[in-house]
């Protein structure tokens, strides 16, 4: 292999994507990966290249392997430090200017589909790309220029976020210029024909947004590669019955486009149709179908049947897709990755505990509802895709009018991303004149509060505040740091 274009990675893990073994502490870590690049650097230069540093070569401080790296480990000036995000879409460490300066160069490796806690997501490409296209264009303005890596697991569910990824490393400024709804919309009108476009369009959009809010394969309320049993367990959401009903109204409305659009399809269209919208769609209604009607078949709302037959859809659906063109796709598509217990038939149980009974705010904002401040509107990111970040040093302003008590809960809801300097995300938060209270939300590694973070998409914090007696009131917010992206506002 010496004689063709290769990139050799650097560095060392452990057996079966884990942690190195034997040493068992950063410093001896470090300690060990520092002898390793110097050993392997001179395995090239005796074998490849004489001038090592004419060696395509790059470093990928992965999970654990970026701690070793933040304590200190040295990696030749010439090699392509590769960043990673959480597995989940968000970008874990964007370079210092030092790092921007290196020969080398920096690189990205992104996922669109993962295995590993707190929850697989290889089933359907539900990826948000309003998403993929916010962290990749952030990655790309802070000098992530020289190579790009994209996790698909399987090719077929991620072709249009596969295709966008390649349209922004090929030619960024064009994909920022038209934006990804044209980007989306011109898509599919290359696919089904631009009479169908502006329909798929919006179907598309709110499959993406619903999957945002909560992925189809995150619907049981389970967990991968925890000790407690509990966690194998399909249970309840913390959704009220309302958000539940509403949520299946949503994907029912959705199927019924996707129903109406096949049948004025061209035959020569409806293959591709099959794999592109109809099934992610379908199956992702049908995925919500059974999960949520046996919450609420639990708690004795609705009969059982509800959910068999949603699983009994989704594997009629999957047989649909490997029966193409006489079975040219054949067990491309699975509906059960893994087998794990979200994708089974849900067993009948009875709850013990009743659903929850979600509070109605008083007021509900987006960030882009705002009466003052310079929204930085993150294109269709959010639950309601009015998400926007807030620059560093400056704030928004939401108005409430007749407040009755003293004092007001106010929860903020912000995209789980990583700080740009990873150290802090924090914002301060104040009502009229009072004292801002500062608060933090940055995680640290794979922690409980990440893995709801990532399983809900979204940061949560609450604060109680005094309000005094005024007719209308100014509710303030204002980032510490770069990177707030700020969702939605609730006051209670």
């Amino acid at each position: 292999i010496r004689d063709r274009e290769n990139i050799y990675t650097l560095g060392m893990r452990g057996v079966h994507d884990g942690q190195m073994q034997g040493a068992k502490t950063v410093a001896e870590q470090k300690a060990v990966l520092e002898r390793v690049l110097k050993d392997q650097r001179g395995l090239l230069e005796k074998y490849v290249n004489k001038d090592v540093t004419a060696i395509p070569q790059a470093f990928i401080p992965y999970k654990e392997v970026l701690d070793i790296y933040n304590a200190g480990l040295k990696v030749p000036d010439d090699v392509t430090l590769i960043w990673c995000d959480d597995n989940y879409g968000y970008i874990r460490h964007f370079p210092t200017p030092e790092e921007q300066a290196r020969k080398g160069g920096n690189g990205i490796y992104y996922h669109v589909s993962y295995w590993g806690r707190p929850h697989d997501y290889l089933w359907l490409g539900t990826f948000s790309p309003y998403l993929l296209y916010q962290q990749m264009k952030l990655a790309y303005d802070r000098g992530i220029q020289k190579m790009w890596v994209l996790n698909v697991g399987d090719i077929k569910p991620a072709e249009y976020q596969i295709e966008l990824f390649l349209d922004m490393a090929w030619n960024i400024e064009q994909v920022a210029e038209e934006g990804v709804t044209t980007h989306l919309k011109n898509w599919l009108g290359r696919e089904f024909g631009t009479e169908y476009a502006k329909t798929l369009l919006s179907v598309m959009q709110e499959h993406y947004r619903l999957a945002y809010i909560r992925k189809p394969e995150f619907m049981g309320n389970t967990r991968e590669e925890e000790r407690d049993p509990i966690y194998k367990k399909v249970k309840d959401l913390p959704w009220s019955e309302q958000t539940i009903r509403e949520r299946l109204k949503d994907y029912a409305a959705l199927s019924s486009v996707v129903e109406e659009v096949e049948a004025k399809l061209p035959v020569h269209r409806k293959d591709a149709y099959m794999q592109l919208v109809k099934y992610p769609v379908q199956a992702a209604d049908q995925m919500n179908r059974k999960l949520l009607n046996a919450q609420l078949a639990r708690h004795g709302k609705v009969d059982w049947e509800q959910s068999d037959a949603a699983f009994d859809s989704i594997a009629s659906l999957t047989r649909r897709y490997n029966a193409l063109q006489n079975g040219k796709w054949i067990h491309m598509m699975d509906f059960q990755p893994r087998k794990l217990p979200v994708f089974k038939r849900v067993a009948h149980e009875t709850a013990v505990t009743p659903m929850v009974n979600e509070k109605t705010p008083a007021y509900k904002w987006n960030a882009m509802d705002c009466t003052a401040g310079n929204p930085l509107q993150c294109e269709g990111l959010g639950y309601e895709g009015k998400a926007a970040g807030i620059g560093k040093n400056t704030s928004l302003t939401f108005v409430f009018d007749d407040w009755k008590t003293d004092s007001v809960e106010v929860e903020i809801r912000l995209l789980p991303n990583h700080p740009m300097d990873e150290k802090q995300l924090r914002f301060t938060l104040s009502v009229d004149k009072s004292a801002p209270q500062t608060v933090s939300y940055e995680t640290k590694g794979r922690s409980e509060e990440w893995k709801e973070n990532v399983l809900r998409n979204q940061a949560i914090r609450k604060v109680k505040l005094p309000v005094n007696k005024r007719k209308s009131h100014k509710l303030v917010i204002k980032a510490l740091d770069e990177g707030v992206v700020l969702d939605q506002i609730m006051l209670y």
